[in-house]
Protein backbone atom coordinates (compact mmCIF):
# COMPACT_ATOMS: atom_id res chain seq x y z
CA UNK A 1 0.00 0.00 0.00
CA UNK A 2 1.57 3.29 -1.10
CA UNK A 3 0.30 6.48 0.50
CA UNK A 4 1.10 9.93 -0.77
CA UNK A 5 1.10 12.82 1.62
CA UNK A 6 0.96 16.51 0.85
CA UNK A 7 3.17 18.36 3.31
CA UNK A 8 1.43 20.88 5.52
CA UNK A 9 2.73 24.43 5.33
CA UNK A 10 4.95 23.59 2.36
CA UNK A 11 8.05 23.02 4.53
CA UNK A 12 8.77 19.27 4.59
CA UNK A 13 7.93 16.67 1.98
CA UNK A 14 7.42 13.43 3.93
CA UNK A 15 7.38 11.30 0.74
CA UNK A 16 10.79 12.57 -0.32
CA UNK A 17 12.35 12.13 3.11
CA UNK A 18 10.88 8.65 3.66
CA UNK A 19 12.02 7.50 0.20
CA UNK A 20 15.62 8.41 1.14
CA UNK A 21 15.53 6.07 4.16
CA UNK A 22 16.11 2.32 4.37
CA UNK A 23 12.75 1.40 5.89
CA UNK A 24 11.84 -2.23 5.31
CA UNK A 25 8.77 -4.39 5.74
CA UNK A 26 8.65 -5.70 9.31
CA UNK A 27 10.59 -2.79 10.82
CA UNK A 28 9.70 -1.32 14.18
CA UNK A 29 9.88 2.47 13.99
CA UNK A 30 9.48 5.06 16.74
CA UNK A 31 8.18 8.42 15.49
CA UNK A 32 9.31 10.85 18.20
CA UNK A 33 7.15 13.97 18.21
CA UNK A 34 4.80 12.47 15.65
CA UNK A 35 2.28 15.31 15.69
CA UNK A 36 -0.63 14.52 13.37
CA UNK A 37 1.36 11.73 11.78
CA UNK A 38 2.44 12.76 8.29
CA UNK A 39 5.48 10.50 8.63
CA UNK A 40 3.85 7.78 10.78
CA UNK A 41 1.17 7.09 8.18
CA UNK A 42 3.69 6.65 5.38
CA UNK A 43 5.96 4.48 7.49
CA UNK A 44 3.08 2.29 8.69
CA UNK A 45 2.20 1.52 5.08
CA UNK A 46 5.83 0.56 4.31
CA UNK A 47 6.50 -1.64 7.36
CA UNK A 48 3.20 -3.48 6.83
CA UNK A 49 1.37 -5.77 9.20
CA UNK A 50 4.61 -7.47 10.27
CA UNK A 51 6.05 -4.14 11.38
CA UNK A 52 4.91 -1.38 13.68
CA UNK A 53 5.09 2.33 14.26
CA UNK A 54 4.95 3.90 17.69
CA UNK A 55 3.77 7.50 17.47
CA UNK A 56 4.88 9.51 20.49
CA UNK A 57 3.73 13.04 21.16
CA UNK A 58 3.14 15.25 24.17
CA UNK A 59 -0.25 16.41 22.79
CA UNK A 60 -3.09 13.91 23.03
CA UNK A 61 -5.11 15.82 20.42
CA UNK A 62 -2.41 15.24 17.79
CA UNK A 63 -2.37 11.52 18.59
CA UNK A 64 -6.17 11.37 18.34
CA UNK A 65 -6.03 13.04 14.91
CA UNK A 66 -3.40 10.55 13.78
CA UNK A 67 -5.42 7.60 15.07
CA UNK A 68 -8.48 8.72 13.11
CA UNK A 69 -6.43 9.17 9.94
CA UNK A 70 -4.79 5.75 10.37
CA UNK A 71 -8.10 3.99 10.91
CA UNK A 72 -9.62 5.71 7.87
CA UNK A 73 -6.70 4.34 5.80
CA UNK A 74 -6.91 0.84 7.28
CA UNK A 75 -3.58 1.14 9.09
CA UNK A 76 -3.75 -0.76 12.36
CA UNK A 77 -0.04 -1.19 13.06
CA UNK A 78 0.40 2.16 14.82
CA UNK A 79 0.43 2.50 18.59
CA UNK A 80 -0.07 5.86 20.26
CA UNK A 81 1.89 7.06 23.29
CA UNK A 82 1.43 10.35 25.04
CA UNK A 83 4.82 11.16 26.47
CA UNK A 84 7.31 13.90 27.20
CA UNK A 85 10.42 12.79 25.34
CA UNK A 86 12.60 14.98 27.56
CA UNK A 87 11.91 12.42 30.32
CA UNK A 88 13.91 9.18 30.13
CA UNK A 89 11.59 6.21 29.56
CA UNK A 90 8.57 8.31 28.56
CA UNK A 91 8.30 6.66 25.15
CA UNK A 92 7.23 3.53 27.07
CA UNK A 93 9.19 1.46 24.53
CA UNK A 94 11.41 -1.42 25.61
CA UNK A 95 15.18 -1.08 25.51
CA UNK A 96 16.74 -2.15 22.20
CA UNK A 97 13.33 -2.68 20.58
CA UNK A 98 13.30 -0.36 17.54
CA UNK A 99 14.95 -0.55 14.13
CA UNK A 100 14.60 3.19 13.58
CA UNK A 101 13.80 6.35 15.50
CA UNK A 102 12.58 9.35 13.51
CA UNK A 103 12.76 12.88 14.88
CA UNK A 104 11.38 15.53 12.53
CA UNK A 105 11.16 19.13 13.66
CA UNK A 106 11.17 18.38 17.37
CA UNK A 107 14.66 19.03 18.67
CA UNK A 108 14.54 22.76 17.91
CA UNK A 109 11.61 22.94 20.35
CA UNK A 110 13.68 21.71 23.29
CA UNK A 111 16.58 22.86 25.37
CA UNK A 112 16.99 19.21 26.44
CA UNK A 113 18.15 17.80 23.12
CA UNK A 114 20.58 15.42 24.82
CA UNK A 115 17.78 13.91 26.93
CA UNK A 116 15.63 13.27 23.86
CA UNK A 117 18.55 11.67 22.01
CA UNK A 118 19.33 9.49 25.04
CA UNK A 119 15.75 8.17 24.91
CA UNK A 120 16.20 7.38 21.21
CA UNK A 121 19.48 5.63 21.97
CA UNK A 122 17.82 3.56 24.70
CA UNK A 123 15.07 2.21 22.44
CA UNK A 124 17.14 1.56 19.31
CA UNK A 125 18.65 -1.83 18.55
CA UNK A 126 22.40 -1.95 18.02
CA UNK A 127 22.81 -0.99 14.37
CA UNK A 128 19.45 0.79 14.39
CA UNK A 129 19.09 4.12 12.62
CA UNK A 130 18.43 7.50 14.15
CA UNK A 131 16.98 9.94 11.61
CA UNK A 132 16.89 13.62 12.48
CA UNK A 133 15.39 16.37 10.33
CA UNK A 134 15.32 19.82 11.88
CA UNK A 135 15.37 23.53 11.17
CA UNK A 136 18.61 25.05 9.92
CA UNK A 137 19.61 27.89 12.25
CA UNK A 138 20.14 30.16 9.22
CA UNK A 139 16.53 29.74 8.07
CA UNK A 140 14.56 32.97 7.98
CA UNK A 141 11.55 31.06 9.30
CA UNK A 142 11.08 31.00 13.05
CA UNK A 143 13.16 32.92 15.55
CA UNK A 144 14.91 32.48 18.85
CA UNK A 145 11.57 33.12 20.55
CA UNK A 146 9.98 30.14 18.76
CA UNK A 147 12.66 27.61 19.53
CA UNK A 148 16.28 26.66 19.92
CA UNK A 149 17.57 25.86 16.45
CA UNK A 150 20.95 24.19 16.16
CA UNK A 151 23.27 23.19 13.36
CA UNK A 152 23.82 19.75 11.91
CA UNK A 153 27.39 19.96 13.24
CA UNK A 154 26.08 20.54 16.76
CA UNK A 155 23.71 17.59 16.29
CA UNK A 156 26.57 15.36 15.15
CA UNK A 157 28.59 16.33 18.21
CA UNK A 158 25.74 15.54 20.63
CA UNK A 159 24.83 12.26 18.91
CA UNK A 160 28.40 10.99 18.67
CA UNK A 161 28.88 11.74 22.37
CA UNK A 162 26.23 9.18 23.34
CA UNK A 163 27.06 6.31 21.00
CA UNK A 164 25.80 7.20 17.54
CA UNK A 165 27.97 7.09 14.44
CA UNK A 166 27.20 9.51 11.64
CA UNK A 167 26.07 7.56 8.55
CA UNK A 168 24.90 10.06 5.95
CA UNK A 169 23.14 13.29 5.17
CA UNK A 170 19.72 13.32 3.52
CA UNK A 171 18.06 16.09 1.56
CA UNK A 172 15.26 17.84 3.44
CA UNK A 173 14.60 21.45 2.34
CA UNK A 174 16.55 24.69 2.03
CA UNK A 175 15.37 25.49 5.57
CA UNK A 176 16.09 22.08 7.14
CA UNK A 177 18.97 19.67 7.43
CA UNK A 178 18.67 15.89 7.64
CA UNK A 179 21.09 13.40 9.20
CA UNK A 180 21.13 9.64 9.67
CA UNK A 181 23.12 7.96 12.44
CA UNK A 182 23.68 4.32 13.38
CA UNK A 183 23.64 3.13 16.97
CA UNK A 184 26.88 1.45 17.97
Amino acid sequence: MKLKMIPQGGFLNPDSIISSLNIKSGYKVADFGSGSGFFALLIAAIVGSDGSVTAIDVLQGKLDTLKSAAQARGLFNISYVRGDLEVFGSSKLNDLSQDMALLTNILFQSQKKLDILKEAHRVLKVGGELVIVDWDPTSMFGSKETGWKFSKEECQQIASGIGFNFDREITATNDHWGLVFKKT
